[in-house]
């Protein structure tokens, strides 16, 4: 275990007393899916020397045998009905049929086996197994205890299958009586132990392969997983598996953390901690000196076995080598070409690249090999050579990584190793395309080690401008990628390390999953960061650290809190500053807040708080706000305060958008909305390109939308609701919402008589928003508020501006009957009534009454106010200001066409409403006449003047406006920018 530097900040030391973790997440244990449907799940596998079935219940289940010759019967406690089609159709090998039957409520499974076959039955896991084989070969003991449902057990059919290589059967056996060995995990602080405790020593393997640590054992025996600490955030999963003379664990990790393995006596320990463990003995690779083909030796004293396993979670084979103790182990992954030898604690483990690879032990060395030799030099290797002879930077182990070498000096400084390095570079220069351009790539290793990231972009793309090729050249990628990222030019970096030449590359994969974390790709760097946990901990403290707070980051973001306390370790135990300390502490704060321990988190940040650097104590002010602003402690004015203060503080990058997101949702609760839409857009203007201005953006258009699409700017006056509009149009959005929008906005300006304003917002749907049948419309809605306005001139333009041939037949009848009232408002009362034609609707005829009564035709229009009036009478109530204006209408039509009839029926049907009206006066008048009145022509004029009926008709357009039909159907919308013009002056 590696001493870390006492850190030399107050700030940090408070942080890290209050640090004690707190329970995190239960990890699932070995469970085995069961198939939906049926509590009963049949599972077969097939290998070469047997075939198993396996039978899972949910719930459990008893089970009794009995066999009579080559029939085995199984009787089960419980009935289901599983699927036996693979049984019945393609039976596994040994076995002839198989059938269910169902009597007493339970199971029972006949099954008939090969004339030549044997069984054994046992019980993994909580599952029944039985295990067919040849009699002439002794029954082999089992397979992945936890295998996925029809996963098979048997090699690649195109390759000859590898044959494992068991321990001596003359050792001692190191099952306890028992056949179980318990399993034991104990936390201290960070890191958690496992302790396996057998009845004599044997040999273990301890490695990792992507996101999981395997523990196989040379020995086959039960598991116990019951003693398992749960709620521990180092891990995710733990696995019990089996194999033919093997067993083992397999442990998925949440974070890329250390492992280190120890044997005392017949105890296995294996340590996982955030920090570089103390490193095992080293197992070397060396070239094999033997005169055959070419291969590989690792001297490994106490070798035992070689056990070919299928891993789950790739889907192919890994030989395991097990030794005897103390520890020894690969500290390196050696990525070779036809196979790759992993990083171990103890053993070995090796993945083959080629089907005929082979893996054998002979007393303590271990051979790697294949049938006509193995490729030892990787692709590097004639490049690695030059830049040696250059005195140049090498390539590093894999591309990807970044060699503690490359920013080597030397006595002379940098600026004699920077010089030294460019002399070869203009030489390759100079001669073109032809030349090599290992120069080049040596400086820019150099450079990216030396962190000078724009210098080394310079050089990479120099270099690529004349080597084409150099954009397939994985090296070149990884380099020109990590100096992209170094830059914070993280799309140009995306572009580089996701190449297919380091699809499969653990080093590239931590870059994608840290440039994912910046551009706030949760999901993948989550998935990044586990395909790069095999390479993770080959990189300097200064990229652990980084890639630990990203990975935390990530998993917060995700939901999954205890991958994220993982990765918060991991991040602290590689910190080299007391900034980078005080970086992951924050992280830490903010989990304990996500988890719900705010008092400890409030303690965090307040210790932050008053950290000497503003991009520490910044983000913990805010926080320190935002829980005592939730808890009430704070009022929302002094907390806006706080934040308003903090935008300032430290402009640039996620914290800025963090403060002004967390405004302007405060502004809004408060009802503040232009403070709020101002602070929203204001962080999106000065950080367009950031990856949380995305999100900040959503929050704006959301704010927009609920103001003025669900009705949260109702409350506000009208006149005010349309300048936060105007001041804000830019986040109109297209389409249907957009234009209900308005729509909205504008019957709220045609009810509180606001008509300019109101036309101009029309106006401007009409000449740049939209097209077709929806363009119709609104223009529509516009002539009537041009009506409204006293404009029929514009109101007739409105309507002639937008003529289509494929309107709807009721919307083409509603813009006849404007263009109608437009024309009579101008004095074309021919036209107008052409305009009619034959439409009989309430509205064609108020139109035609208006026409009559402006034409002075006092009969036609008598008779017409009078029919759009019909039966109202019969309806009781005060009369409408329409209906009143109608009657009033009528009746001075009839008295100056001198129909007495025509007003007698009017007193008769109308006369009790009389006094309830809002002019009696003038109805009085308007239904005695002319002579019974004693008025003048004149003065009956001037009481009918045309402002009682305009009220009247104004009033049934407002009622319509507040209540629209519903919209007709779209057309296509105009890609126009979303705005609408300025106010009238």
């Amino acid at each position: 275990m590696r001493l870390r530097a006492t850190l030399r900040s107050g700030v940090a030391a408070a942080s890290i007393v209050m640090a004690a973790a707190p329970p995190g997440f239960a990890p699932a244990l070995a469970e085995v899916p069961i198939r939906p449907g049926s509590p009963l799940d049949i599972r077969v596998a097939q290998a070469e020397q047997f075939s198993r079935l396996e039978f899972h219940w949910a719930g459990g289940a008893r089970v009794t045998s009995r066999r009579d010759g080559q029939v085995l019967t199984l009787r089960f406690s419980r009935d289901a009905r599983p699927d036996m089609a693979v049984l019945r159709q393609t039976p596994p090998k040994w076995l002839k049929s198989a059938q269910a039957s169902h009597d007493g409520g339970v199971l029972t499974l006949t099954l008939t086996l090969a004339d030549n076959a044997d069984v054994k039955l046992g019980d993994a896991d909580g599952a029944e197994y039985l295990n067919l084989f040849e009699k002439a070969a002794p029954p082999p003991a089992a397979t992945l205890a936890s295998a996925a449902p029809g996963a098979s057990a048997a090699p690649d059919a195109a390759a000859p299958a590898p044959v494992s290589q068991l321990p001596s059967p003359n050792r001692p056996n190191p099952v306890p009586a028992s056949g179980v060995v318990p399993m034991t995990a104990t936390a201290t602080g960070a890191q958690v132990r496992f302790d396996f405790t057998w009845a004599r020593p044997l040999g273990a393997a301890v490695f990792r392969r992507a996101d999981a640590i395997w523990i196989v054992f040379d020995a086959q025996a039960r598991i116990d997983l019951s003693q398992v600490q749960r709620g521990l955030p180092q891990y995710s999963d733990v696995q019990a598996v089996q194999g033919p003379g093997w067993t083992g664990v397999r442990i998925t990790t949440r974070a890329p953390i250390a492992f280190v393995a120890d044997a005392q006596g017949s105890t296995w320990s294996v340590t996982l901690a955030p920090y570089d463990p103390t490193p095992t003995a080293p197992v070397n690779l060396t070239q094999a000196d033997d005169d055959g083909p070419v291969g590989l030796r690792a001297n490994l004293s106490g070798a035992t076995g070689v056990y070919w396993i299928e891993d789950p979670g790739a889907g192919d084979r890994m030989a395991v080598v097990t030794a005897l103790g103390p520890a020894k182990g690969v500290n390196a992954e050696h990525d070779l070409v036809q196979m790759d030898v992993l990083a171990s604690a103890q053993g070995m483990a090796v993945v083959p690249n080629a089907d005929d690879v082979t893996v054998a032990f002979d007393g303590d060395f271990v051979k790697l090999g294949r049938p006509h030799g193995l490729t030892l030099s990787p692709a590097s290797a004639a490049r690695r050579a030059l830049t040696y002879a250059m005195d140049a930077p090498a390539p590093a182990a894999m591309p990807g990584l970044i060699d503690d070498d490359w920013s080597r000096t030397g006595p002379g400084g940098f600026l004699a190793r920077y010089d030294a390095l460019m002399e070869p570079v203009a030489a390759e220069e100079a001669k073109g395309q032809v030349g090599p351009v290992q120069a080049h790539l040596g400086l820019a290793r150099f450079l990216v080690g030396s962190q000078l990231s724009f210098e080394a972009i310079g050089v990479l793309n120099d270099a690529i401008r004349q080597h084409q090729y150099l954009g397939s050249d994985a090296e070149f990628r990884a380099l020109r990628g990590m100096a992209r990222v170094m830059a914070g030019r993280y799309a140009e970096a995306q572009n580089d390390l996701g190449v297919p030449a380091l699809a499969d590359n653990a080093a590239a994969a931590n870059w994608r999953g840290y440039v994912a974390a910046k551009q706030s790709r949760w999901a993948d760097a989550k998935r990044e960061f586990a395909a790069g946990a095999s390479a993770i901990n080959q990189f300097s403290p200064y990229w652990k650290t980084r890639f630990g707070q990203a990975g935390a980051q990530a998993s917060m973001a995700l939901g999954d809190n205890g991958a994220a306390s993982a990765w918060i370790d991991f991040a602290l135990a590689n910190t080299t500053s007391v900034h980078d300390q005080l970086d992951a502490r924050v992280l830490q704060a903010r989990l304990f807040e996500a988890e719900g321990y705010t008092d400890k988190a409030l303690g965090m940040f307040r210790a932050l708080a008053t950290a000497a650097s503003d991009d520490i104590a910044g983000p913990a002010l805010l926080h320190v706000t935002k829980i005592q602003y939730d808890r009430g402690a704070l009022p929302p004015a002094k907390a806006a305060e706080v934040y308003d203060q903090l935008r300032y503080r430290w402009r640039g990058g996620s914290f800025e958008l963090e403060t002004i997101r967390t405004l302007g949702q405060l502004y809004l609760a408060q009802g503040r909305y232009r403070e709020a839409l101002e602070a929203l857009r204001s962080a999106g203007q000065r950080l367009p390109d950031s990856p949380e201005a995305a999100q900040l953006q959503a929050d704006l258009d959301a704010a927009f939308r609920s103001l003025f699409l669900d009705g949260q700017a109702d409350g506000l006056q009208p006149i005010q609701a349309l300048a936060l509009f105007y001041d804000f149009k830019e986040l109109t959005p297209l389409g249907s919402d957009g234009d209900l929008m308005v729509r909205k906005l504008t019957r709220r300006l045609v009810d509180v008589d606001l008509l300019p304003q109101a036309e101009d917002l029309l106006k401007y749907q009409v000449d740049n928003r939209l097209d077709g049948v929806p363009k119709a419309q609104v223009a529509t809605d516009l002539a009537t508020i041009y009506l409204m306005d006293k404009q029929p001139e514009q109101a007739l333009d409105a309507i002639n501006a937008t003529r289509s041939t494929v309107l709807p037949q009721a919307l083409n009848l509603q813009r006849r009957i404007i263009a109608a009232r437009a024309l009579t408002g101008l004095g074309r009362y021919d036209d107008a009534s052409e305009m009619l034609g034959t439409d009989p609707s309430p509205d064609a005829n108020d139109a035609r009454a208006e026409i009559a009564w402006r034409q002075k035709s006092w009969a036609e229009a008598g008779g017409l106010f009078e029919k759009m009036l019909g039966e109202r009478y019969k309806l009781g109530g005060p009369l409408s200001a329409d209906d009143e204006g109608k009657l009033l209408r009528a009746g001075v039509a009839f008295s100056l066409a001198g129909d007495d009839a025509g007003l007698g029926r009017l007193r008769e049907h109308y006369g009790p409403y009389v006094d309830s009206t809002r002019n009696p006066d003038a109805l009085r008048v308007a239904l005695t006449g002319i002579a019974a009145s004693r008025v003048s022509v004149a003065d009956l004029g001037r009481i009918t003047a045309d402002n009682q009926a305009f009220s009247g008709w104004v009033a049934k357009m407002k009622d319509r406006f507040r209540n629209p039909p519903p919209p007709l159907p779209a057309a296509p919308v105009k890609q126009a920018a979303a705005t609408a013009p300025a106010t009238k002056g």
